[in-house]
């Protein structure tokens, strides 16, 4: 039976239907509505989700955003899949959801599960702030209503003091 970690947690999955998409899986068997659907050909990045690996090459953990829409559940055995729901800790929000609220880069909040998840994985990869790698990790998301200036600054200001959190933690 294919299996992954769901956030922390084992989970397992019928690979009967080899047509079913994480999105569907993440949202209508395990209920979680975060990670929202937007154009569901994988342009907007609004079911933006992480999955991690192990680098044999380098002997770390690899965070790397997927739009969920599109990726074949199959794909995900062997890896541990982040939603937006696993980001709090404790109830703090993550640096990548909290300089989101702090530089107002959310209105309708639509795009914005894709937009941490994106920040989520590029602070997890990257040890300092570099403006082209940023504007590369956001580069698959969409915002129609905020305009990228707030959110391209939250990234920034992630940088400024990156401290450690619940993922280095488990590691």
């Amino acid at each position: 039976m294919p299996r992954f970690l769901l956030n922390d947690e084992e989970c397992q999955f019928d690979p009967s239907d080899p047509g079913k998409t994480v999105l569907d899986f993440v949202r209508d068997n395990l209920k979680l509505k975060g990670t929202k659907e937007g154009c569901a050909s994988g342009d907007c990045g609004a079911c933006t989700v992480v999955l991690v690996s192990h680098s044999e090459r380098d002997n770390k953990l690899v965070y790397k955003t997927v739009n969920s829409c599109i990726t074949l559940l199959g794909n995900v055995d062997g890896q541990q899949l982040i939603t937006v729901e696993n980001l709090v800790n404790k109830s703090k929000l993550h640096p990548s959801q909290s300089f989101l609220v702090k530089t107002h880069g959310s209105q309708c909040g639509f795009c914005t599960p894709g937009f941490v998840m994106s920040m989520f994985a590029c602070y997890k990869n990257r040890d300092n702030y570099d403006r082209e790698e940023i504007l590369s990790d956001l580069g698959g998301n969409l915002c129609r209503c905020t305009g990228y200036v707030p959110i391209i600054k939250a990234a920034e200001l992630m940088f400024e003091k990156k401290v450690k959190d619940q993922f280095d933690e488990q590691t």
